[in-house]
């Protein structure tokens, strides 16, 4: 598909003015950060990070006030560095309510018309158990979960393989040098 450089210019002046990854995963009782990066214009200005499906009726969670030193509301911290021209998002202690939509934004005076906007950018949050390793016997009854089993797989059974060796070692016929023997001479 191919775009008019007029249609393209018009896109250029806010399309990129804030980025961010569209989903981020964490494990419950963990933590994620989210990093969204900013045009140079947007440097002095409040970044916030809110909760909701549309942007323009997000809930308010946590914002930076213009200010580098980081800012936080309960689990939730943000933090803008200017230098770098972004920002970080931390939630901390995830459970699973925390999934959901958001996203990175940065205030903008508000003139009163139709093209006023607070550039946005959505971030999905998605939240997983954590990983839980666990071992299981669940039948004592069965050869597999007996310690007779257990002592057999890992006392006897290389006990026996290294006896076993032993015997065919020693009992191997013997090579060999080469050289022969000499016979006595019966002659003599």
């Amino acid at each position: 598909m191919w775009l008019s450089p007029a249609l393209l210019l018009l896109c250029l002046p806010g399309c990129l003015s804030l980025t961010g990854p569209s989903s981020v995963m964490g494990t419950m009782g963990g933590s994620l950060r989210v990093w969204c990066q900013y045009e140079k214009a947007y440097k002095g200005y409040n970044k916030y990070w809110c909760r909701g499906k549309y942007d323009t009726s997000c809930d308010i969670i946590v914002e930076t006030k213009g200010e580098e030193k980081e800012e936080r509301n309960g689990r939730v911290s943000i933090r803008d560095y200017a230098d770098d021209f972004t920002f970080t998002v931390t939630m901390e202690n995830l459970n699973a309510n925390d999934a959901g939509s958001y996203w990175c934004k940065i205030q903008r005076v508000w003139i009163l018309d139709a093209l006023s906007y607070d550039p946005s950018v959505q971030v999905n949050v998605s939240v997983f158990p954590g990983l839980v390793v666990t071992f299981e016997v669940t039948d004592l009854g069965s050869p597999l979960g007996s310690a007779h089993f257990l002592l057999l797989v890992f006392l006897k059974l290389p006990l026996l393989l290294g006896m076993l060796g032993a015997v065919l070692w020693v009992s191997r016929p013997q090579r060999s040098s080469g050289r022969r023997q000499s016979q006595p001479h019966e002659n003599q």
